[in-house]
């Protein structure tokens, strides 16, 4: 008998889950906000932070780069379960550490995170990117 209501309460909490309908293409995804908020980690040392201003843009993108590990992991964009879900939850982690360290104003917990972050960009794009990191031939032109 409580296994039918284990049953029955699974059934309900499945029939309540959201169903996430994308918006965006993937490469809109990157070229939007991936792009952005991972280059706003990566080149933090160009330009000094001095103001609150300029802290909170970097918080807000720090993130919005977590948030989009989440983005690449719902149902209709994860390719697969393994090196995808790695790769999506490596850039989840950088962000959100790179979050917690601008809540703080901590440069080098900001710097800290760029090899993981490029870890995830790389390993991702040479995975799942056809020709990432391939020259095009003489007379050809890069897709």
């Amino acid at each position: 008998m409580w296994r039918i209501g284990i049953l029955l309460v699974a059934c309900a909490a499945m029939a309540q889950a959201p169903s996430f309908q994308p918006v965006g293409t993937m490469s809109q995804l990157m070229i939007s906000i991936i792009y952005p908020t991972s280059d706003a980690i990566f080149y933090i040392d160009r330009a000094p932070l001095t103001t609150e201003t300029q802290w909170n843009t970097l918080r807000g993108q720090a993130l919005m780069l977590a948030e989009s590990g989440n983005l690449l992991m719902i149902g209709g964009r994860a390719r697969d379960q393994a090196d995808w879900i790695k790769f999506s939850n490596m850039m989840l982690e950088a962000g959100r550490t790179a979050y917690k360290a601008a809540l703080t104003k901590d440069l080098d917990g900001i710097r800290g995170v760029n090899d993981q972050l490029y870890s995830s960009c790389v390993g991702c794009h040479s995975e799942y990117r056809p020709n990432y990191g391939r020259r095009p031939q003489a007379g050809q032109q890069q897709k």
